[in-house]
């Protein structure tokens, strides 16, 4: 399975971008997918997960980003989206896109060893 992160770019505090990750994977609706960052310096944080296709959608947000980041995924195109608003200098990092299997429902999710794959990264860069 590859992946193939894209969207990232400069932007100035309070705005919007949106970041898209696209998969090759034959069967992206079976795989729960999840957006990470990675400041320099710093360890990489949980951004945003999403539930494989089902009867219903589940979705999980780090506490930095909860109210102002959407993700969303788009199984006919094989891609998963991170709308990020009102972003902060803080939100500076490169972003990355993980596919793996787990129950959002428990928890789960939320470390990056829980993931089997993982894309090249984008970098987000947010000016004050």
């Amino acid at each position: 399975v590859q992946l193939q992160a894209s969207g990232g770019g400069l932007v100035q505090a309070g705005g919007s971008l949106r970041v898209s990750c696209v998969t090759s994977a034959r069967f992206f609706g079976q795989y729960d997918m999840g957006w990470f960052r990675q400041a320099p310096g710093k360890e990489r944080e949980f951004v945003a997960a999403i539930s494989r296709t089902g009867s219903k959608s589940y979705v999980d947000y780090g506490d930095s980003v909860r109210g102002r980041f959407t993700i969303s995924r788009d199984n006919a195109k094989n891609t998963v989206y991170l709308q990020m608003n009102s972003l902060k200098p803080e939100d500076t990092a490169v972003y990355y896109c993980g596919a793996g299997v787990f129950d959002l429902l428990t928890g789960a999710g939320r470390r990056f060893r829980e993931y089997d794959y993982w894309g090249q990264g984008t970098q987000v860069t947010v000016s004050s």
